[in-house]
């Protein structure tokens, strides 16, 4: 019955919602956007060019992996069993290999998203791997090294014991801190500990060097603390040269010191800022306290004897400069014919760079190198990830260190942290529109190429959910969530804020809207300005030509010189309005060229874009004084005190009150209840704005909704609509007006039309939203994070359902979109979807592929024919896996698998060997690889005893032809002399 009478009461004669049953109201949960928590750790994959993260448990979510590939491919990876935090990921073998926080070493199927097996190791520190290799070397606190077979998913027998505590009986609480493979010889590992490093030889079974470093009384050393007495700082890293020449151990005092790999001696000693730090001074060393040294790479270019340092910390404390340091060492001196005082200075470093960052510390980074997975990483990079200790990242050109933006260069999940996004809003835009958004902007090659989207259903709705994702720096990224459909436009816009008002300081964006089929966007921020953009393309494309521009408050102000100099077509600055009465607190974008502005400061304004002018601007006291005719009186407390200020901005085209004719209407909605309606008049050239009645609703206004009252349809204020108000045309329309406390359906300005109560619930967002486009309902999420559902316009409950997973503290930013999903907050970083006509789906992970089998992993690094003439002892990977599992260990799966690949080629008729061409050299097996370097070796070995046979052969019959000629000499003066004698 009360659902009839406000049915009556509303002055509609259809239900609305008749097609909806009760069951069909079953939230969905579809994606999610956004990291869940703090990023811990990250590897990348240049050859199949995938980026993975791993996140830390926090009181916002668990540990997570997120794996990224090329445009909108990802996956996510999760330990369902416990909750952990992630500290180190690898890729191997086209798997990832994880270890987490309780010391476990997992691998990971990527195409699958599920976890092959896992083993937890006591105490674990670290974990060293190599793409080519079946092996993981897994390092535990107290300096045991173990190896964990990859191929058969099961630990080995083979264990290397604390070297150093057996080196020096004596030393007390060695700890393990990395382990690193030698970048060419796979026989040596490099293992670092607290009190020192040691090169360890698989072949040799034992260690073959060791390296201690030690301060003497009166040198400065790192931090110039201490400078009486002799010391030994403790060791923090230590890293391999790109050569495996040289090794690099760094210190907590911020030492940097090099080491002779083959002899043990030490080389140089410096820090980031000063060299020979290790010698005694008659200076007084000055105390300067550095920052811990988080990481270090030792970086090289395509040619690995052409190096460089990048160091996360050891910096001074009162440095100006914050960010990553970048020494440049240049090419490696030849080592046979180099002295060591050559050596040494080649270690001083030609220059030293700063990357700048945010002043909060860098936790971490990753290098993106171009190609090679070896290196560690680090051979020809062309970009750096950092992790800021505050959670953020940013993302460097390397080395340059100039910021690289992740619009179109990353997942829009990374963007959410690069940087934090503070606010988000989304607007239903028509699909035709968002496909020809397409910007065109200068930009380096992509960092993120791999995998491949699985398809999914064509497109379900003909509006396009684009978020408007406002981050610290004010910038505002503009992209699709979709709707678990094809993404058709999956590129992403950006605008810059602070650029556009010509200001970097205090640009903080509190508002932004985007009109359904023009595409025109504004934002408005905290100081009060509202910034207008239109699609287009930019006239100073390539020029930075920032005009000076005077104050204009209350005014218009033509920008578009403050365009992006890199972006040629896209979103670009038209005008400024500049309020100037406060935060902008609603903006709102019309599809037929009006924008319409309120401030806190209890201000709304009507701007005209066809001028542009501004063609309305008042006082919320002005127009919404109690004695204004149309006002209802409504008792509440908040009705009649305290400061009142526009919340809800909405355009549309209807008749209103007892008008025989629709005219275009601009509702306004404030923080005490009211709404005001304003006609929008044409006058000359232009419009001008009328008020035609206020109504009080007595709680904050949350949502209007302008429909339909014969269809459902939003009334919205179109193109097509408005252009046919000129022949007539008429809107039978009415307002869906939500308040914190109740639905109320009437028509404007002045009607008191129908009202439910919430029942004591607070609303905090609301909208109309369409069933499938047969039925429509008013959707609302409540602070108890319940969703509800509505029919019109009766207003009768048609369901509910309990969103637990949004975040209790940001439910209030939660938006209900038009196509009725439901976007929300789980956390400080993630969004996720709710789409409420559903089936009641919990979240599944992507069907992405992530893995293209056909690129193969290159050959590694071998040493150099001068250092196998020298004595050293190559190390393939046969006999590792020899040395390491056993002679009872059968040949790997990868291996198998390769032979088998290629005798199905050979009976195939296919083109022969691998090394039959360029094209086969790409496709090598792993099996051709290793008969290859063999028979290579071989062959040089051969070449090299031919050489020898025939030098010997060649001296041998010089001697020969010496001999005889001496005794044809020694001959012919016997001879001579006898027939002298006779005749």
């Amino acid at each position: 019955m009360a659902s009839f009478l406000r049915t009556k009461q509303a002055g509609m004669q259809k239900d609305l919602s008749a097609g909806i049953l009760p069951g069909q109201f079953a939230p969905d949960e579809q994606t999610r956007y956004g990291i869940n928590s703090q990023v811990s750790c990250f590897a990348y994959e240049p050859v199949q060019s995938l980026l993975a993260v791993g996140t830390k448990e926090t009181k916002f979510g668990d540990g997570k992996i997120y794996v990224f590939g090329q445009s909108r491919v990802t996956k996510f990876l999760t330990s369902p069993a416990r909750a952990t935090s992630f500290r180190q990921l690898a890729f191997v073998a086209n798997r990832l290999i994880s270890l987490d926080s309780h010391n476990e070493v997992a691998i990971w199927d990527l195409d699958a998203g599920t976890k092959l097996t896992k083993y937890a190791y006591p105490g674990t520190a670290c974990i060293a791997t190599d793409p080519m290799l079946d092996w993981a070397f897994v390092g535990s606190q107290m300096g045991d090294v173990y190896a964990y077979d990859l191929d058969r998913e099961r630990p080995a027998p083979f264990r290397i014991p604390n070297l150093w505590m057996q080196h020096d009986n004596h030393t007390r609480g060695s700890l393990l801190v990395t382990i690193q493979l030698h970048p060419r010889d796979i026989g040596k590992l490099l293992i670092a500990y607290t009190h020192g490093a040691v090169v360890y030889s698989f072949k040799q079974n034992e260690p073959v060097k060791f390296f201690e470093y030690e301060v003497p009384a009166g040198a400065p050393g790192g931090n110039g603390e201490g400078v009486t007495a002799a010391r030994k700082p403790r060791l923090t890293h230590a890293l391999w040269h790109p050569s495996g020449t040289f090794v690099l151990t760094a210190h907590e005092d911020g030492s940097l010191v090099f080491w002779d790999a083959k002899d043990g001696r030490l080389l140089m000693a410096r820090s980031t800022y000063e060299t020979r730090i290790n010698e005694p001074s008659s200076k007084p060393a000055k105390p300067m306290p550095t920052a811990p040294i988080a990481k270090i790479a030792w970086c090289c270019k395509s040619n690995p004897d052409d190096t460089a340092l990048l160091i996360a910390g050891g910096n001074a404390m009162d440095d100006a400069q914050s960010g990553l340091t970048f020494i440049e060492l240049g090419q490696t001196p030849i080592y046979a014919t180099s002295s060591w005082d050559i050596l040494a200075a080649h270690f001083e470093g030609k220059r030293r760079l700063t990357l700048q960052t945010p002043p909060v510390g860098v936790a971490d980074f990753c290098l993106i190198p171009r190609a090679s997975p070896y290196f560690d990483g680090a051979q020809d990079p062309i970009a750096v990830l950092t992790a800021l200790s505050s959670g953020e990242l940013i993302t460097l050109s390397f080395p340059s260190g100039y910021p690289i933006s992740p619009t179109n260069m990353l997942h829009p999940s990374l963007s959410f942290v690069h940087p934090f996004v503070h606010k988000i809003f989304v607007a239903t835009v028509a699909r035709g529109r968002w496909l020809g958004m397409t910007e065109t902007r200068n930009q380096g090659a992509l960092i993120l190429t791999g995998g491949a989207e699985a398809p999914k259903r064509r497109k379900r709705y003909e509006g396009r959910n684009i978020v408007q994702a406002v981050h610290a720096d004010s910038t505002i990224r503009i992209w699709d969530l979709g709707h678990g459909d094809e993404i058709e436009n999956p590129t992403q816009l950006q605008v810059d804020i602070a650029r556009a008002v010509d200001r970097y300081q205090d640009v903080d964006v509190t508002a932004v809207d985007m009109a359904e089929n023009t595409g025109e966007m504004a934002a408005g921020t905290v100081a009060g300005e509202v910034v207008i953009y239109k699609w287009g393309g930019n006239k100073f494309f390539g020029r930075d030509e920032v005009k000076q521009l005077d104050p204009n408050p209350g005014g218009i102000t033509d920008i578009s010189s403050r365009a992006e100099p890199s972006l040629k077509e896209g979103l670009q600055p038209f005008v400024l309005y500049e309020m100037m009465q406060g935060p902008i607190t609603v903006v709102t974008v019309s599809d037929v060229g009006f924008v319409a502005a309120g401030s806190e400061g209890g201000f709304f304004g009507i701007v005209d874009l066809r001028g542009p002018a501004v063609i309305f601007q008042a006082s919320v006291a002005e127009f919404a004084k109690p004695e204004k005719k149309g006002f209802l009186h409504k008792s509440h407390s908040s009705s009649s005190s305290g400061k009142e200020w526009p919340v809800v901005v909405e355009f549309g085209v209807m008749n209103l009150d007892d008008d025989k004719y629709s005219s275009i209407a601009c509702f306004v909605g404030t923080n005490l209840g009211r709404v005001a309606t304003f006609k929008l008049l044409p006058s000359g050239q232009g419009y001008t704005a009328k008020l035609a009645g206020v109504t009080s609703l007595g709680e904050k206004i949350v949502a209007l909704c302008p429909i339909n009252a014969d269809t459902g349809k939003p009334a919205g204020a179109t193109g097509p609509v408005v252009a046919g108000l000129r022949d007539g045309h008429q809107v039978n329309g009415v307002l869906v007006a939500v308040t914190q406390s109740e639905a109320r359906i009437f028509k404007p300005a002045t009607a008191k039309g129908a009202s439910k109560s919430f029942d004591g619930q607070v609303c905090q967002s609301a909208t109309v939203s369409e069933q499938d486009g047969d039925a429509v309902a008013l959707v609302a999420v409540f602070a108890d994070r319940t969703t509800r559902a509505y029919s019109i316009p009766g207003l009768k409950e048609i369901g509910r359902s309990t969103l637990r997973l949004l975040d209790p503290e940001r439910i209030s930013s939660s938006i209900v979109a038009k196509t009725g999903d439901v976007v929300g907050w789980t956390g400080p970083s993630e969004i996720t979807i709710f789409p409420v006509w559903g089936s009641g789906k919990a979240l599944e992970n992507s069907q992405d592929t992530m893995i293209n089998p056909e690129l193969m992993i290159p050959p590694r690094p071998t040493i150099s024919n001068l250092q196998w003439i020298s004595g050293t002892q190559y190390v393939s990977p046969t006999d590792l896996d020899l040395l390491i599992g056993g002679p009872d260990r059968p040949p790997s799966k990868r291996m198998i698998a390769a032979a088998a690949a290629e005798q199905a080629q050979a009976r195939g008729g296919g083109a022969g060997s691998s090394r039959a061409g360029a094209a086969g050299a790409g496709q090598e097996g792993w099996g051709d690889y290793l008969t290859r370097q063999l028979n290579e070796r071989t062959e040089k070995l051969n070449i090299m005893g031919d050489s020898m046979d025939n030098l010997q052969q060649s001296s041998a019959n010089w001697a020969d032809d010496v001999n005889k000629y001496i005794n044809k000499q020694k001959r012919g003066m016997l001879l001579g002399g006898i027939k002298k004698s006779f005749f």
